[in-house]
């Protein structure tokens, strides 16, 4: 059995420095609770019940879906377990998938009444201390797995040329069925397919269109349908904001998220949750280890709490730099919201540690 000593020993010296750091610093039996306003929340660490990482170890937990019966799906890049199944209340169901090795968005759309999953694995993967680039893809699968069709390099279709790099990050679906995938580690465009998998058409990018619309690490994608006319919500998140595109691809405005590298945008009712995977300190430079928070938007593209983060502030209609604030979550890739308003938030690069469960605080 390993111990903690021997743990640390197989880390490098500024690893198991922060991990050391990180467990002195663990919240301990007292509540924890973060957030401001509305936004409130209660951190559960071990939502998941101890003693699950037998049977279910993992790596990083990517992003998660819930379906309609409860369960909720959460894709990640362990080499045998990329799907892991969830109860409500933290316990493991079950767990599959050796396919994508670059486990990384989890979309959930539903066709003639059948719920299905988008999963889109990046084409970056780990193995041992070894890290590795290959093309990624985007697979349309049933809930128990089985493969409906998939999604393969631009170049296939004509929408790319041969040496372009793909490695998409997300996907999006439109009220008719049509895919928007992000290749957001790869050449930045966003892809319209149809709901066969058909290439309708290609946009965005990070050269040759202007900086305000430039997608620069189009790391997740959402639709949007809170104003009436559907729009599409992209990341940038090396420019520290959300595009909003028409479905068609014309870009209509810029969502500023100053100092925090959002990943994907998850609509909830009238509001936009996000994790921020690194942020920027006070002197403006990247964080790159444990700066991870949350964002919550409200229908006005206005950021209204930062959970794990100092309070939003605006100035003269304009955002300070966010920051972080609670030694909560490690490098926020993902939120799920539940119907009761508790968020499940997924981590990147967090030590091996299963999703983390805030409760929402009544007001």
């Amino acid at each position: 059995m390993k111990t903690r000593r021997h743990f640390l020993a197989g880390l490098s010296t500024a690893a198991a420095a922060s991990w050391t750091q990180h467990l002195r610093a663990a919240p301990g039996p007292k509540d924890v609770i973060i957030g401001q306003g509305q936004h409130r929340y209660k951190v559960l660490k071990d939502w998941v019940p101890p003693g699950q990482g037998r049977h279910h170890p993992i790596l990083n937990c990517h992003e998660m879906v819930q379906v309609k019966d409860g369960r909720l799906f959460m894709v990640g890049d362990h080499w045998q377990n990329q799907m892991l199944v969830f109860k409500p209340d933290g316990t493991i169901l079950d767990s599959w998938g050796g396919m994508w090795p670059g486990g990384h968005g989890l979309t959930l759309a539903s066709e003639n009444g059948a719920e299905f999953l988008l999963v889109t694995d990046s084409g970056l993967w780990k193995s041992g201390s070894g890290g590795f680039r290959q093309t990624g893809r985007v697979v349309k699968t049933d809930l128990t797995g089985r493969e409906i069709f998939s999604i393969s390099h631009p170049a296939s279709v004509g929408a790319y040329e041969p040496e372009w790099v793909f490695n998409p990050t997300e996907t999006a679906v439109a009220p008719n069925g049509d895919i928007y995938v992000v290749d957001g580690y790869g050449s930045n465009y966003v892809l319209r397919y149809d709901h066969h998998g058909k290439f309708i058409s290609r946009f965005g990018g990070k050269e040759g269109v202007p900086v305000e619309e430039r997608l620069n690490n189009a790391h997740g994608i959402a639709l949007d349908t809170r104003g009436g006319e559907p729009t599409l919500l992209v990341t940038s998140r090396a420019d520290n904001c959300f595009r909003r595109f028409t479905l068609e691809g014309k870009c209509l405005s810029t969502i500023p998220t100053p100092g925090a590298y959002v990943c994907r945008p998850v609509v909830a009712g009238r509001e936009v949750f996000a994790g921020v995977c690194w942020s920027k300190d006070e002197q403006g430079k990247m964080k790159s280890m444990e700066s991870g928070f949350l964002l919550v938007l409200d229908d006005k593209d206005q950021v209204v709490a930062a959970p794990g983060g100092q309070p939003p502030v605006y100035e003269e209609g304009k955002l300070k730099p966010l920051l972080r604030q609670d030694n909560v979550f490690e490098h926020g890739h993902d939120v799920c919201v539940l119907g009761t308003g508790d968020l499940i938030v997924c981590q990147w690069n967090a030590f091996q540690t299963y999703p983390v469960k805030l409760e929402k605080v009544p007001t």
